[in-house]
């Protein structure tokens, strides 16, 4: 399984959408649609971090790095390849 479907079924599972993963564009706009709003960034984020082994600084935390499955994505990639402790 790819990062982006990873990323899809947890977005679908955690707040209940009801489409499958190939029915959730990764253009869809997350935050203006209200799927996620401030505490559910937070499940995100920490997820994120779990999932993909990722080390967040609190300036990572911006809406747009989140709008998006293929914002989130984007994202995650290059801090994903980072080496440890960066």
């Amino acid at each position: 399984m790819t990062r982006t479907e990873q990323i899809k079924r947890f977005l679908i599972d955690e707040y209940a959408l009801d489409i499958t993963p190939d029915e959730l564009a990764d253009d869809y706009d997350l935050l203006a649609s209200g799927v996620i709003d401030s505490l559910g960034l937070l499940t995100l984020v920490s997820w994120l971090e779990t999932t993909f082994g990722l080390d967040m600084d609190t300036l990572d935390i911006a809406p747009d790095n989140f709008r998006t499955v293929a914002a989130i994505d984007a994202f995650c990639a290059p801090k994903a390849l980072a080496p440890e402790g960066r």
